[in-house]
């Protein structure tokens, strides 16, 4: 494990809800940045793989109140799955902690978000890359590598830590941070197939 003092990251235990190409790529990404990663994946099939291929520490069928603590919850399932863990996660994570997601779009995530409370920092975030082909067989820990990456800050009161980690993550995984609001993003996303188009 890589020592830094100066990198949030290093001693952060990350979760990652969502193992297949965009979280698979992001876990292959932070392996060995972090002090220890957990994926929560509900396909059998797919946790053994991260496990067997040492792609995470350690592998959960669904994220409940009892999992580990976490420093930094990233949730890189479907939109639909995102929202609805997001109204469940005063629930499953009592102690709160930072979360970033990875949707497509980001006005009803980041107003899911400022629902959530006080002990969430939470940050909106989608990285614009991919592939044509899904899974974690198909995932790549130089995905996100020289890729926009947006985030999207939520309209309340957050702590610092919250944008720190996240820009920690972006950088680590060797994306490029671009802040946007979350209602511009979701014009540009809607008006053309590639952010990056717009935005270069």
């Amino acid at each position: 494990m890589r020592q830094d003092t100066d990198n949030p990251l290093a001693n952060a235990r990350v979760g990652i809800v969502g193992l297949g190409l965009m979280g698979g790529s992001l876990a292959l990404a932070l392996r060995g940045r972090v002090a220890h990663l957990l994926g929560v994946e509900r396909q059998v099939v797919t946790r053994q793989l991260a496990l067997r291929e040492g792609i995470v520490d350690e592998a959960l069928e669904e994220l409940t109140a009892g999992a580990p603590t976490l420093d930094l919850l990233v949730l890189a399932t479907p939109l639909r799955v995102i929202l609805d863990t997001l109204g469940r996660l005063p629930a499953l994570r009592p102690g709160g902690c930072a979360v970033l997601d990875l949707g497509s779009t980001k006005r009803a995530v980041v107003a899911a978000m400022s629902a959530l409370p006080e002990r969430f920092a939470v940050v909106g975030g989608h990285p614009m890359c991919g592939k044509e082909t899904a899974g974690l067989a198909a995932a790549d820990g130089d995905l996100y590598r020289g890729q926009t990456f947006v985030l999207c800050r939520v309209p309340r009161p957050a702590p610092a830590a919250a944008e720190s980690l996240a820009l920690a993550l972006v950088d680590a995984i060797g994306a490029r941070p671009l802040w946007l609001d979350a209602a511009e993003h979701d014009r540009l996303v809607a008006a053309v197939s590639h952010l990056p188009a717009v935005v270069a």
